[in-house]
């Protein structure tokens, strides 16, 4: 397999998981479940001023996205 094969196969499924993020994001908004928190995620609020820093969703998006990659693209 050349540099080129390579290359075009990572891009289609960067297509594939883009396309599905987008399905999902749809799918959450039309069932009511806009957003999610988990209990590590922080919200700070003062006055006009709010802060959300989801370090417990991207911890778990992050894992869960090393265990798919690991699992489609090992060699």
């Amino acid at each position: 397999m050349n540099g080129m094969d390579s290359l075009a196969r990572m891009l289609l499924v960067t297509g594939a998981l883009i396309i599905l993020a987008g399905l999902v994001l749809l799918l959450m908004g039309k069932l009511g479940g806009g957003g999610f928190r988990l209990p590590g995620d922080f919200v700070i609020r003062r006055g006009n001023f709010t802060l959300y820093f989801p370090l417990a969703t991207g911890l778990l998006l992050s894992l869960i996205l090393t265990l798919l990659l690991n699992l489609f693209l090992r060699r």
